[in-house]
């Protein structure tokens, strides 16, 4: 799509939804096993591109996957171990908003791990990735990067908004004091990361709905797959129920309709 081509946002979001259900048909018959990063500043359009990703999509094939803060038992373990857990089995895609990336960004920046451990992760985390690649899971990883100006219009538009508060948490207010050291983790991140192998792929957020259908669209490129054919469905005769007498309806008690 062209920078400055006028597009019909629906329009190019619902040839992309159509695009995902043979993407998803086509995993579920090859066995494929689909792992999706995503991360990215705070407000970069992450969660709106997910939520528009698995919007037509089975919720049974293609799953997300975002973590909360490590349980007492979970800080003890190997540090990949509880992102091990959800990775996909043959006929699945999953998608993670955030990922093992968090001790690259938030943990290295806030002090949640020491410098060791921010030092293994570096050096272990290609490999882990290369381990994930070796056993047949296909691995896209997606940094949506948002300018400051953006950043600072969506952040003012969350604490304006009561139906998007709850997006701002106390560690945006954190964070924000902290720019420039996220920014210096983001670099070091993708300098130790950005493999061959598995690399990353930066997403210009600024306008979201631009994002969500670059990003769409190169997910579909980056897996082969074809369009399958979709068998029609026939819907079968209701049975003969007259011989049936149901409960009166007032035993049963209804939703009011307000509406």
């Amino acid at each position: 799509m062209a920078k400055d081509k006028k597009f019909n946002y629906e329009a190019e979001l619902a040839k992309l939804h159509t695009e995902l259900v043979h993407l998803q048909e086509w995993v579920k018959k090859q066995g494929l096993k689909v792992v999706i990063v995503f991360e990215g500043r705070d407000a970069s359009g992450k969660g709106g591109t997910i939520k528009r990703f698995t919007e037509p999509l089975n919720p049974r094939v293609c799953k997300v996957v975002a973590l909360g803060v490590p349980t007492e038992k979970e800080k003890t373990q190997w540090y990949f171990q509880r992102y091990v857990y959800h990775l996909p089995a043959a006929g699945e895609i999953v998608l993670f908003d955030r990922s093992w990336y968090n001790r690259a960004g938030v943990e290295k920046v806030m002090g949640f791990c020491t410098n060791d451990e921010y030092d293994e992760f570096l050096r272990s985390c290609p490999e882990f990735e290369r381990m994930l690649v070796r056993s047949g899971i296909i691995v896209l990883k997606y940094w949506f990067s948002v300018s400051d100006e953006e950043q600072e219009r969506r952040f003012k538009n969350r604490i304006s908004n009561p139906l998007k508060r709850w997006k701002f948490s106390p560690m945006d207010l954190e964070s924000r004091s902290r720019w420039l050291e996220y920014s210096k983790a983001k670099d070091n991140m993708f300098a130790h990361t950005d493999t061959k192998q598995v690399p990353w792929y930066v997403v210009n957020s600024d306008n979201k709905k631009k994002a969500r259908l670059n990003c769409i669209s190169h997910v579909l490129s980056q897996i082969p797959y074809q369009k399958m054919d979709i068998k029609p469905i026939e819907l079968p005769e209701l049975p003969d129920y007259k011989a049936y007498v149901r409960p009166p309806m007032n035993y049963q008690t209804f939703v009011p309709e307000k509406y």
